[in-house]
């Protein structure tokens, strides 16, 4: 019977074939077609459709967040379009946007007698309903977040999922409290949140401040969460503003406190969009194709039949389980098509199908079945009477493997460096950790000096070290973390 297994896994006919992993550009490219994740010949730059099973994919992913934000968040939903007497309220949170936006300026034949924006964020948008909204100290805190349509004038390289001028799937969250240091425990939240999301998702992050000049228009201070992708590049994939009272003097935002004045409220805002779905596709996927944790996988058992000899009995026995894997809640496919088992677990490796279930005529006279991973290739014959538990025990296994394999690939990739020529020497090999002062204008330099950004000071050991800035020669405890970006 193995014969018959190594025999069935060669190339049967000729496939399109997808370029290695170390060409990332086009095997991430060529991925999203063949994997059925989005198709890029839509006919507008920066748009791309969502194929079904993407979608799924997308779809899962997001009830993840759904889940975590929902405990103590609303969902709701507002306006894409924003007038211009709201949109230009707030002049720095403009000035940071002033070059993305789209705008509407015509309805029918008619001429508007105010533009409207089409929403790159929805400070503007949500902001004069919040004025509305909040009385009193009793009205807070609000919560309250979306998954919208974005939209943004991208004039650098588009990328599907990464730098779109249709964003497609932006989640963002918008808080109201009574004071600074409420909204600061908010924020803190938030990336405790978008943290635990990415760890379902077996994906290892970064979290730090951004620096003063990179941190979003109008905001007090940005957290950031930042992962590394496969070219060595960084990813931001998640992003918490403290926003300050500087909105809610824009808009008018008070509320009574309990001595019955009138006061400013607290703001916060955080969001995350479909490049989390990139960062899951990039960073587990292979030469292969997708790799799913099984969470969001959408299949997550694929049973295939490995037909010689007694064919109907071997059938039966794989109707049977995928019954049973069906009936437990097992997203769960029995393929019974014509093509031959090789061509089988191509089509299904390509799908990211965390788990593989062969059954053939040996496993069928033992009662048992192969399990195949697709994280790791790893086979072992389990007892098909005890087969769903062993499939769900695998799936927390699979998870765990992929977030070791991913945090070692990331932890690998960050370098130590005492002076600026040690940063340009790695940057093309991840990222840089070097000390820095903290001052604006070292910050500043430094960058010039490198021809790459600080994403901050990291959060926890990261953060934390000793040495002197690069620039003024000051002794401090604090490292920054610097990469190339997207």
């Amino acid at each position: 019977m193995a014969e018959k297994r190594t025999e069935a896994k060669q190339p049967e006919e000729k496939k399109a074939v997808l370029p290695p992993k170390s060409d990332f550009s086009e095997w991430y490219n060529e991925l999203l077609m063949m994997g059925e994740i989005m198709d890029v010949r839509y006919p507008v730059k920066g748009l791309y459709v969502w194929f079904p099973f993407g979608f799924e994919v997308r779809n899962r992913t997001y009830a993840i967040i759904r889940e975590l934000l929902d405990k103590d968040h609303k969902e709701a939903l507002f306006p894409l379009l924003i007038p211009e007497t709201e949109f230009m309220k707030e002049a720095e949170h403009i000035k940071g946007f002033e070059n993305e936006v789209y705008w509407v300026t015509r309805g029918g034949k008619n001429e508007l007698d105010v533009k409207l924006a089409l929403r790159p964020t929805s400070e503007t948008a949500i902001y004069p309903m919040y004025k509305i909204w909040v009385r009193s100290h009793a009205d807070l805190p609000i919560k309250i977040y979306q998954i919208v349509n974005t939209f943004r004038y991208e004039t650098k390289h588009t990328r599907p999922l990464i730098r779109l001028r249709e964003i497609t799937s932006f989640k963002e969250a918008h808080t109201v409290h009574a004071t600074w240091d409420d909204a600061a425990e908010q924020v803190k939240e938030a990336v405790r949140i978008y943290q635990e999301f990415y760890r379902r998702l077996a994906i290892p992050t970064i979290v730090s401040k951004r620096p003063d000049w990179d941190k979003f228009p109008g905001a007090d201070y940005t957290m950031a969460v930042d992962t590394l992708m496969p070219d060595n590049k960084t990813l931001q994939i998640g992003t918490a503003h403290h926003l300050g009272s500087n909105f809610a003097k824009t808009f008018d935002i008070k509320y009574e406190d309990l001595n019955g004045e009138q006061q400013y409220a607290h703001q916060t805002c955080y969001g995350i969009s479909e490049r989390s779905i990139a960062a899951l596709i990039s960073i587990h996927g292979d030469n292969k194709g997708l790799v799913f944790p099984p969470e969001v996988a959408p299949i997550q058992v694929v049973i295939i039949p490995i037909l010689f000899g007694k064919s109907e009995e071997i059938t039966s026995a794989c109707r049977a389980v995928a019954e049973r894997l069906k009936a437990e809640g097992i997203r769960t496919v029995l393929d019974e098509s014509d093509e031959r088992p090789g061509a089988k677990y191509y089509k299904w490796e390509m799908k990211g199908v965390p788990l593989r279930v062969e059954i053939g005529p040996r496993d069928l006279k033992n009662n048992a079945a192969m399990v195949v991973r697709r994280d790791s290739g790893a086979k072992e014959t389990v007892p098909v009477d005890n087969i769903t538990e062993e499939i769900k025990t695998r799936f927390e296994i699979i998870r765990k493997s992929l977030f070791e394999k991913a945090e070692i690939s990331l932890k690998e990739r960050i370098f130590d460096c005492k002076t600026l020529e040690e940063v340009k020497d790695k940057l093309s090999n991840g990222i840089a950790r070097i000390p820095w002062c903290g001052e604006r204008e070292c910050g500043l330099a430094m960058e010039n000096e490198v021809g790459a950004g600080i994403l901050g000071v990291p959060e926890g050991e990261l953060g934390r070290g000793a040495g002197s800035c690069p620039i003024c020669g000051k002794n401090t405890g604090n490292m920054a973390i610097m990469a190339k970006t997207y």
